[in-house]
């Protein structure tokens, strides 16, 4: 988090300074991304994308703290995301003939970090959960957002919130316990 000098940064990247703007999106980007790419891997970078050019528009009027723009940020990333599936579902793509031919594509540096590190297996165990405590447990534990910042991203109540969170946590911990008890299996 950006901390004390959030309103000063949030002010600059509002007039349009690159810097200030780019401090924001580094600050905000990975966890949303995770976020994203947990709730649906395929559509992830096409929301993420759509997230920022709407940050970048409605930018000049937001108002608030750092938390409440962080749960601005992952409200509009969750809408955009439901648009994307929504606008895909209605649209599929068609599929290439021949395209295991194609051969290895160029990867990014960020994907294979992502995928190396034990991050990428939390999140694919946070993808076992029911879809709706994998995205509490996504916004309150990798987004970092408050119970009361996730029930409006969410559109329930933070008691609810908390319910959720906290039967997700616990059925993570009962099926990491699972694995771990398993022999030859480590979580």
């Amino acid at each position: 988090m950006i901390g004390d000098r959030f309103d000063v940064v949030l002010a600059d990247a509002a007039r349009g300074q690159e810097a200030a703007f780019a401090e924001l999106y580094r600050d905000v980007h990975p966890p949303l991304l995770r976020y994203l790419r947990t709730m649906s891997w395929e559509h992830a970078e096409d929301a993420g994308s759509e997230t920022w050019l709407e940050l970048a528009r409605s930018l000049p009027t937001f108002t608030g703290t750092e938390a409440a723009f962080r749960g601005w940020v992952f409200t509009i990333a969750r809408r955009k995301l439901i648009d994307r599936i929504r606008y895909e579902s209605r649209r599929p793509s068609s599929t290439w003939d021949g395209a295991d031919d194609v051969g290895p594509l160029t990867r990014d540096i960020a994907d294979d970090v992502v995928e190396m590190d034990d991050t990428y297996r939390a999140l694919a165990t946070v993808q076992t959960l029911p879809r709706d405590q994998a995205e509490a447990v996504l916004l309150r534990v990798v987004g970092g957002l408050d119970y009361a910042d996730v029930g409006l991203v969410m559109g329930r109540s933070s008691g609810a919130v908390r319910v959720l969170v906290h039967r997700g946590l616990r059925r993570l911990a009962s099926e990491l316990g699972d694995r771990s008890e398993t022999p030859g299996v480590t979580p």
